[in-house]
């Protein structure tokens, strides 16, 4: 059995997913995913797997932080992917996990940044996700 705490945490989690999906116009669906593509929670009225989705944020990560690496801009902190009828956008929470969020085309991109970049600071403090400090061999070359 959980913890009252734990259901909590989840519940509060869920609530800010929910809350981004229907505060911005185009949100299909939000998933939380590890940085290996691990599937934590979703929130979603997409047909798309949420699994995948979780992978597919992980993907944009890694390329995202090589990017980084290589042009000497630091770490990961967001992605945002335009294609034909739609838009993927990943945001970091804290080092451990990504918040993806899946959009049509009609999704408002400046108005999910501003609400996404808010959401990702309390995620992270409801998942109590601790920064890593191991280094990545792409970090600090």
């Amino acid at each position: 059995m959980q913890s009252t705490t734990t259901d909590q945490q989840y519940n509060a989690v869920r609530a800010e997913l929910a809350a981004l999906r229907h505060q911005v116009t185009g949100v299909t669906g939000c998933v939380i995913a590890g940085v290996d593509g691990l599937l934590l929670l979703h929130d979603t009225m997409s047909t798309t797997e949420p699994h995948d989705l979780a992978a597919l944020a992980a993907g944009a990560h890694g390329i995202s932080r090589t990017c980084g690496s290589a042009l000497d801009q630091g770490g990961f902190h967001e992605c945002t992917i335009h294609n034909e009828k739609g838009y993927l956008v990943v945001y970091s929470v804290g080092d451990l996990a990504l918040l993806a969020v899946l959009g049509d085309n009609r999704l408002n991109v400046a108005r999910l940044h501003l609400e996404a970049r808010l959401i990702t600071s309390r995620l992270s403090a409801l998942l109590a996700l601790q920064t890593v400090q191991q280094a990545h061999p792409f970090d600090n070359r």
